[in-house]
């Protein structure tokens, strides 16, 4: 691998990157600020700083939608500013790019365009299941285990994997993430309480409570509107709100793991109930969530440090790596390409 090598994991709200030349991880906000729908006003940790705060004609768009790139020309406007002199990227690297299973070709095809065809003059583009390289961020060896089970949960998506051996057995990605946990507690504080919250301050609530320890009698007071007078105000809202609204995304989740579990090989079962679960993502450190998960589902769970870099640091040992890399790793042009065989 001669010439630098890039590392990128693209998720819904943030963009990781491993430089190798540097040997070291950084990250972006993956968004972009908008006026009047046509002037891009800033991008990456710029643009997300106006998130709910920005005025009317002016939109913060999130490129990434459900494991996905749904706005590509957006998405490739914001990679080539991030991938700009600033940064100071090498033109003519090679790239790899951790990307979902559980989408169709033409998906998956689009994660690779986006960097061939970027600023970035990307000499190779290569991909890996994004399962194997948090797998590999967690720590584990992925090509001698016989069975591993990886939870990443997301802030659009949470994906389920099975893997064994190297590959993958089973993945499935669920269109449900941290978004979807931070409307509903938004929904529910409006319907119980007639107080109008934005996202953020839901995430915050999710944040600061968790989901599962003792508290019950917990209040944290929260800034938005009063729907019933129509201005600003602060209220106190309880936790038993918050994990109330929840439960129903978390049960979810809960079913679809036990019912990949059930449909998995018994050798490889077997291997998973010696090792359990490892949770990955951005929202797999919420407080209490591994403990849910492992009274729900009968199954140890693996908490690793940081666990939303687990991709990245996944993509490093895979470029630092001959036989990871040769193994791992696969070009969409290659002839023997998997899907257009």
């Amino acid at each position: 691998m001669a010439g630098n090598v890039y590392g990128l994991d693209l998720g819904t709200y943030e963009i990781k990157v491993y430089d190798k030349k540097k040997d070291r991880i950084w990250f972006e906000k993956n968004a972009i600020a908008v006026k009047n729908k046509k002037h891009i006003l800033a991008a990456g940790n710029k643009a997300y700083e106006m998130f709910e705060k920005a005025p009317a004609d002016v939109q913060v768009i999130f490129p990434m939608q459900d494991g996905v790139i749904a706005r590509f020309d957006d998405m490739q406007y914001l990679l080539g500013t991030l991938l700009g002199t600033d940064r100071q990227f090498i033109r003519g690297a090679q790239y790899v790019i951790a990307v979902p299973t559980d989408v169709t070709e033409v998906e998956k095809k689009a994660f690779y365009d986006l960097v061939f065809h970027s600023e970035a003059k990307a000499r190779s583009v290569r991909i890996v299941e994004r399962g194997l390289a948090d797998a590999l961020g967690c720590g584990m060896d992925v090509l001698e285990e016989q069975g591993l089970f990886v939870v990443n949960f997301g802030g659009n998506t949470t994906e389920l994997s099975v893997l064994s051996g190297g590959g993958m057995v089973m993945n499935r990605l669920l269109k449900t993430g941290g978004e979807d946990y931070d409307t509903a507690i938004a929904s529910l504080v409006r319907r119980n309480m007639d107080f109008l919250i934005g996202n953020t301050t839901a995430e915050k609530l999710r944040r600061t409570f968790g989901i599962f320890d003792d508290s019950t009698g917990s209040l944290l007071r929260v800034s938005g509107r009063d729907l019933i007078t129509g201005v600003p105000a602060q209220t106190d809202v309880p936790i038993s709100l918050v994990r109330a609204a929840m439960k129903e995304p978390l049960e979810e989740c809960v079913r679809a793991i036990v019912s990949m579990i059930e449909r998995t090989p018994p050798i490889v079962r077997e291997a998973i109930r010696r090792k359990g679960i490892c949770l990955t993502g951005g929202m797999a450190d919420l407080r209490g969530l591994a403990t849910y998960l492992q009274e729900s589902t009968g199954l140890p769970v693996f908490l690793p440090g940081e666990p939303g870099l687990c991709a990245v640091r996944g993509l490093q040992r895979i470029i630092s790596d001959k036989a990871y890399y040769s193994r791992l790793t696969y070009s969409m042009l290659d002839e023997d390409y998997r899907w257009l065989r």
